[in-house]
């Protein structure tokens, strides 16, 4: 009798402790309806990850979602009588503390799958007899609420498992860059062993543990029945095969995700990081993708045209490599050889490559004053073993680089109806947050004129008006200007057509003078452009003004409509964690029958206005500053160059009827580009890269002639109609009641423009 009173005494105590913490143990029903915080997602218009936000990256699954090998795999590493115990598990608490005494730590898991749910979604970390308590009377409240099926669901979607991964679909994507289901069985057996101790045993920073976990447990598994020994001697002799992606990102695009980000900060609070909400911007993955690579591809060529600065660091170790990070593609690694015509080269993650000569036979040495030195004739005057540098691999291969000082950026949109087609807003997001497309303006140059010109196309004027390319100077009090063209030369009357697509100055001028300042910045406001941006001065002719890119881009976007103004938009639709379209965007868009809820974008130009400026511009194209974009080989592109005083800022501003796109390159602190370094040369290959992938499958288009012009065959030097045999004579679409009497028919009087 007297043994009985110690055991009577433990259960007292035991049922006192159950009578005490039961009236205060959570309702455990409430894991029915469970919201987990899932972020905030960032997509592509066609469903491409771009960037998440929030603390936990999480992808809740549904039991059915579950690979049933999986179930398997974490039965037998946590809790393999988990379907069979009612939420504690007395042998396996024995086995846990023998493995204890035994190896000195334990491999199979001490507390049941149950006891774990109830730890991670109602108790504290805490290690204390009364919180364990309270774990066992909640894991068995729960295994009486819920099924197994609800209580392993809830387990799967909570666990951490290291690199902000909570819940098994993350993890998948995280270390594998796959969905759960497309997990071979080591890998679903290396995500199975995170639980235990995700720090000790991840993959990416403790690859000998979690590969030793890991084969414990397909140990575990193949004992248990699991699977077969073929199976277990195919999975045990699997490499690792990470592909970790800490941001699990598909698209480069961390400019427009952090825009969206603070856009619905502002408007929603901070709750929209744990919301699960779905952002659908207007961008399509790939485009985006390729106007990244545009952008770099074309500074880093910028930078090779300037010069090789030299290795960024010397005498270094392969552990030095650690300080150095990854930017946009560009790999820093360490020389190890030299040979007669390349360079080894060990970088970062530990791949060892080679530079052949085709890659470092452009660093010619950046001198001081902008000068350059000879072309090298061999890789020991670039590199040495030791020395640090920067590799990326381009479409010809591996190639030496180094990172630019210059700036860029690149932002493209659907003119029919102002949806962002991809803006990146600067050469890495990483480097540098600051984004060049909608903070701070620059000087635009000659990328204004045409506006200018359109509003002279409305006063009166044609595209074959005559206007004298002649020396202009001002007096203001003891001040002298006198403006000069690019090339120092005049060309006396030319028509105002060669006047642009030549980008002459002093036209340009006169035709301000012309207008007046104030009835131009009056008509510049129908594009968008800010008139406070504008100077009051002459010097708006020439591009003085201050304009975000985003803002020149959505008035280049009215001749390339026909003349309506469209309003830029990023966000397509928004819709919460279980689908439902929040939000959905209803542009104004260039259409005489709008779908419903979309309204008609208003006319800002005359249709003929648009036309002859297209024309014009693509002669730019053809014939003037921007010859260079005849490289995509389209016939459907137009656009304007723009280069400011001493080369600072280059411009180009181009489009087709379906996309505009504006480039710019220069300094954050506006410096010169360097002689030579125009519009034509350091823009206009960034925005070919990008528009020839970008139309390479769209049909080319053109702008049909609109009611109210005639075609007539105008001679080139003196803007007046000329016979059809004249070698001058060329096409001009004119206002029907501006055309002089011609002597004879048009050679074309098709109405498509191109």
């Amino acid at each position: 009798m007297l043994v009985l009173f110690p055991f009577c005494g433990l259960l007292l105590i035991a049922c006192g402790i159950y009578i005490l913490l039961l009236p205060q143990l959570p309702d455990v029903a409430s894991l029915k309806h469970f919201r987990f915080k899932t972020p905030l997602q960032v997509l592509s218009r066609d469903g491409q990850l771009i960037a998440e936000y929030g603390d936990e990256h999480t992808t809740p699954l549904s039991y059915r979602q579950i690979p049933p090998m999986f179930i398997k795999a974490v039965t037998a590493a946590e809790d393999d009588r988990f379907f069979s115990h009612e939420g504690i598990d007395p042998r396996g608490l024995a086995r846990a503390a023998i493995e204890l005494l035994m190896h000195g730590s334990i491999q199979s898991g001490g507390s049941t799958i149950t006891m774990q749910v109830a730890k991670n979604y109602f108790l504290s970390q805490e290690r204390t007899f009364s919180r364990k308590f309270t774990e066992i009377l909640l894991a068995h409240e729960i295994e009486q609420s819920l099924t197994k099926q609800e209580i392993l669901t809830l387990y799967v979607n909570k666990i951490f498992l290291g690199h902000r991964a909570y819940g098994i679909a993350a993890a998948a994507q995280v270390y594998f860059g796959k969905n759960i289901r497309d997990l071979s069985i080591d890998q679903m057996a290396l995500i199975a062993g995170l639980p235990k101790a995700p720090s000790r045993y991840n993959p990416v920073d403790n690859a000998p543990r979690a590969l030793e976990r890991r084969n414990w447990i397909l140990g575990r598994m193949r004992s248990l029945g699991s699977i077969t020994a073929a199976q277990y001697e195919k999975a045990v002799h699997a490499p690792l095969g990470l592909n970790y992606r800490g941001t699990v990102s598909e698209v480069n695009g961390l400019y427009l995700a952090e825009l969206v980000r603070d856009t619905l900060v502002k408007r929603y609070g901070e709750a929209v990081y744990t919301s699960g909400w779905k952002v659908y911007t207007t961008v399509e993955g790939n485009r985006q993708n390729a106007a990244n690579l545009a952008v770099r591809d074309g500074l880093i060529d910028y930078d090779h045209r300037h010069g090789y600065r030299g290795p960024e660091a010397h005498d270094a170790s392969l552990d030095s490599l650690t300080d150095y990070n990854t930017i946009n593609g560009m790999i820093p690694g360490l020389v190890t050889a030299v040979t007669a015509d390349s360079l080894s080269v060990t970088l970062r993650d530990g791949e060892l490559i080679s530079i052949p000569w085709s890659g470092l036979s452009w660093a010619r040495r950046a001198l001081p004053n902008g000068r350059i030195g000879l072309p090298p004739t061999r890789p020991a005057e670039l590199a040495k073993a030791g020395d640090i540098i920067r590799c990326v691999r381009r479409d010809h291969g591996w190639e030496l680089t180094e990172l630019p000082k210059v700036q860029g950026l690149l932002v493209a949109l659907d003119p029919r109806n102002g949806a962002l087609q991809a803006m990146v807003g600067g050469f890495d997001f990483f480097a540098s947050k600051f984004n060049r497309v909608i903070q701070g303006g620059r000087q635009v140059g000659s990328s204004l004129k045409p506006f200018i010109y359109a509003a002279a196309l409305e006063h009166g004027y044609t595209p074959a008006s005559m206007i004298n390319d002649g020396p202009l100077s001002f007096s203001f009090g003891d001040r002298l200007w006198q403006p000069q063209n690019d090339d120092g030369e005049f060309m006396g009357p030319i028509t105002l057509r060669r006047a642009l697509y030549l980008s002459r100055n002093l036209v340009s001028i006169r035709l301000l003078q012309s207008l007046g300042v104030n009835t131009a910045i009056d008509y510049c406001q129908r594009f968008g452009l800010p008139t406070e941006a504008m100077p009051r001065n002459l010097t708006l002719a020439l591009g003085s003004a201050d304009f975000l890119p985003l803002q020149m881009l959505t008035a280049y976007a009215t001749f390339a409509n026909g003349g309506h103004r469209i309003n830029p938009y990023f966000i397509d639709h928004i819709s919460d964690a279980r689908g439902k379209v929040l939000f959905r965007a209803h542009p104004l868009s260039v259409c005489d029958d709008c779908a419903a809820g979309s309204a008609s974008a208003p006319r800002v130009i005359p249709a003929t206005v648009a036309f002859e400026i297209n024309s014009i511009l693509h002669d730019v194209i053809l014939h003037g500053t921007g010859r260079g974009a005849l490289a995509i080989g389209r016939s459907d592109v137009a656009g304007k160059t723009g280069t400011t005083n001493e080369a600072r800022d280059a411009w180009f501003d181009g489009y087709s009827p379906t996309l505009a796109t504006v480039t710019w390159v220069g300094f954050d602190t506006p410096a010169p580009l360097g002689n030579g370094e125009f519009g034509g040369v350091a823009a206009v290959p960034i925005w070919n890269r990008f528009m020839a992938y970008a139309l390479h499958d769209q049909p080319q288009l053109g702008w049909s002639r609109p009611a109210g012009l005639s075609a007539v065959w105008i001679s080139k030097s003196t803007g007046a109609p000329t016979s059809a045999s004249d070698p001058e004579g060329y096409t001009e679409y004119l206002p029907a009641d501006k055309v002089p009497a011609a002597p004879t028919t048009p050679a074309n009087t098709n109405d498509q423009l191109f």
